[in-house]
């Protein structure tokens, strides 16, 4: 989808911002940018609508060299979302979300029916939000307005420049939550600045770890935590992460000595006592079995962090869950790995214990 062929930026006082980059960012997928300030992650991001050319190196969307585009054609394709919401305070909120589709020529009728499905999408009241002002609107409230303003016109590219930075941190987790849930249902290409390591673990399908303009390793969250390649990554994710951010499928048990198949379950020939899950030839969760009965049980999503799923786990009377991705089994979760897990991830200093 978007493609950096070895980009290289020297600005005229000599200074290199970046330095052979090179990065797919496949159809579909977040990847998040992150590294130390000044590492040129934003500079990268811009080089993606042209807000900054490159010294030298090519950059692709679709296989085209994203200079054969007429300019116009290529950002009206692309969404963006700053930091600095920057909604244009004189416009209502539903002028604000339309303005790309006008652009476009699209119907008032279109517009409208786009603007209720995002407003929608994120928790807002259309009928209520539509007509409101920017400045009638909370902190967290604006930013989900500029999210889906970048969305109206469905383009196919979303860049985020570090878009939540400025909130509290209830409102920033709120918004990553949107992001997340927006995405499993839309699918669109996101590129995503953040300065802040847990945002970068929570929304990256990958994350592009920089350091001076440079690509130091670029991996799934799990395996930047498991296999970190250098001792600068090692150094700026191992000292930053706490075990309770850390991703379900990273310490899930895929022993499988807790799952069952859904063709022994069917002729009843698996063990008659305690829980099981079971999935089926193409590794599906199908369901759970407590002592030969069939129960209800929701599911874990693989990227989900530790500490949202001990609040689950908490409510629940059953000892075992199922962690999926794409309702494909990828392990089970249970009190006693994430105890081993944090067990791991302490030390014990002169009788206290470290994390």
């Amino acid at each position: 989808m978007i493609e950096f062929d070895k980009i290289n930026k020297i600005y005229p006082d000599g200074t290199k911002a970046i330095k052979d980059f090179t990065l797919k960012v496949n159809e579909g997928e977040i990847v998040t940018l992150i590294g130390p300030s000044g590492c040129g992650k934003t500079t990268t991001m811009k080089m993606i609508n042209r807000l900054i050319e490159p010294t030298s190196g090519n950059i692709y969307i679709d296989n085209k060299d994203i200079r054969a585009y007429n300019m116009h054609e290529l950002r009206w394709n692309i969404g963006y979302v700053l930091q600095e919401i920057a909604l244009f305070p004189h416009l209502t909120i539903e002028e604000n979300i339309a303005i790309v589709p006008e652009l476009k020529k699209w119907k008032r009728r279109k517009i409208w029916d786009r603007s209720k499905e995002l407003l929608e999408m994120v928790g807002l009241d259309a009928n209520k939000y539509r007509k409101k002002m920017p400045r009638e609107l909370s902190g967290g409230e604006q930013q989900r307005i500029g999210v889906i303003r970048a969305l109206a016109a469905d383009p196919d590219i979303i860049l985020m420049d570090e878009p939540f930075s400025a909130l509290d941190p209830i409102s920033r987790e709120q918004l990553q939550t949107d992001i997340s849930k927006i995405q499993k249902e839309i699918k669109k290409t996101i590129v995503f600045v953040t300065h802040d390591m847990d945002e970068a673990m929570a929304l990256g399908d990958r994350v592009c770890l920089m350091k001076a303009g440079e690509v130091i390793q670029v991996d799934t969250p799990q395996e930047l935590i498991l296999n970190p390649k250098t001792q600068f990554v090692k150094d700026f994710i191992g000292e930053r992460k706490s075990p309770w951010q850390t991703a379900v499928d990273v310490i899930a048990d895929q022993s499988e000595k807790f799952v069952i198949s859904k063709s022994d379950y069917e002729k009843d020939t698996y063990p008659r006592e305690g829980m099981f899950i079971i999935k089926d030839e193409s590794n599906q969760y199908v369901g759970a079995v407590v002592d030969t009965k069939s129960i209800e049980i929701t599911p874990l999503q693989n990227d989900m962090p530790l500490y949202k799923a001990t609040e689950a786990i908490q409510t629940s009377k059953h000892p075992l869950f199922p962690v999926v991705k794409n309702n494909r089994l990828v392990g089970v979760l249970s009190y006693q790995v994430i105890v081993d897990y944090l067990k791991s991830k302490t030390k014990l200093e002169n009788g206290v214990i470290q994390s």
